[in-house]
């Protein structure tokens, strides 16, 4: 599905999401298509998962090196308007898990995200809004786990109700809670 169509089918459940989703409609609209590219500085679309276990009791989560956080995988979407395919790409990456589906095909979540200013591969990347379409995956316990070395350190699954705490980001302790009801 299009990225405009996902987001266009996704029905907010809060405040947050109703003002989140006017706000990322009215970029894409104002941006085009270099909204799903980097090359839209300000901010771009991303897309992350939420893996679950087949059990829907714990998920899979990252160390991420720049935030220095536990963070459930996602990424940039970079050129590609399909989200979920995005995400889905980016938990095999990042977690080097093989086998994942989705647990529903529509957004789970949607988020604008503050990245700050940072160094990467030797370039400095000025602060900007990840608009941040988070899915609800699911995969097999038992597959072996291999961190992405140039952008996490470590993965691991979590219990959900420790998911927050271990984030140690206030902004995306939200997130996670929001998901975990919607499960």
């Amino acid at each position: 599905m299009d990225y405009r169509e996902a987001i266009m089918a996704f029905v907010p459940g809060c405040e947050q999401e109703e003002a989140d989703k006017r706000v990322i409609c009215e970029a894409a609209a104002r941006c085009g298509r270099t909204i799903l590219s980097r090359e839209c500085e300000a901010m771009h679309l991303t897309a992350s998962g939420l893996v679950l276990d087949e059990s829907h009791t714990q998920a899979l989560m990252v160390w991420h090196n720049l935030f220095s956080a536990w963070s459930f995988p996602g990424g940039h979407a970079d050129g590609e308007g399909d989200l979920l395919g995005v995400a889905l790409r980016e938990a095999v990456e990042e977690t080097g898990i093989t086998r994942v589906l989705p647990l529903r095909e529509g957004i789970a979540s949607l988020d604008i995200l503050p990245v700050f200013g940072h160094v990467r591969r030797g370039r400095y990347v000025p602060a900007h809004l990840h608009l941040s379409a988070s899915y609800l995956l699911v995969a097999p316990k038992g597959q072996p786990l291999r961190h992405k070395e140039d952008e996490n350190s470590a993965v691991r699954w979590f219990p959900l109700g420790e998911l927050a705490a271990a984030s140690g980001e206030p902004h995306m302790a939200a997130v996670y809670e929001k998901l975990i009801g919607r499960i």
